[in-house]
């Protein structure tokens, strides 16, 4: 468990590589109450939906030795893809809103990928980051996850 201050207003961002709630903290104190302002999903397609081609092969340039080339991992790109996303409708909400506190809540290698895509008022409103998966939770546990 991670202790945290969430008061009234501060806002909370749970994501992955496949989902993210955009939660708002409708009052302060010990007990916070986190009401879900927006929901964002990518649907889970199977590789041979996302890469239509076998894994490529190469040759050198002189003989006629070949080797395989690496296999495209499609679902991490697609994971990178929306992580962006989630990052510009963050400063997005920053903007617009008037966000003066915001929590990420994301796996390590989630954040990794959100923090270089926020922008400069965004990154300046973060309080607290949670390297945590916990989009698969309800809203209560997760509240429950932030204030020990």
């Amino acid at each position: 468990m991670v202790d945290i201050k969430i008061s009234r207003g501060t806002w909370v961002v749970v994501c992955d590589g496949a989902k993210a709630l955009i939660l708002k903290s409708s009052n302060g104190g010990p007990h916070p109450d986190l009401r879900t302002c927006e929901t964002m999903e990518q649907p889970h397609a199977p590789d041979r939906e996302l890469g239509a081609d076998k894994p490529g092969r190469t040759h050198q340039a002189e003989g006629f030795a070949g080797s395989a080339v690496e296999e495209t991992e499609w679902h991490e790109q697609a994971a990178v893809e929306f992580l962006k996303g989630v990052a510009v409708k963050v400063d997005a909400l920053v903007q617009t809103k008037g966000i003066n506190r915001l929590i990420l809540v994301a796996p390590p290698r989630a954040l990794g990928v959100l923090r270089p895509h926020l922008g400069a008022h965004s990154q300046a409103v973060i309080v607290a980051e949670v390297a945590k998966d916990l989009t698969n939770f309800p809203v209560d546990q997760i509240e429950r996850h932030l204030v020990a």
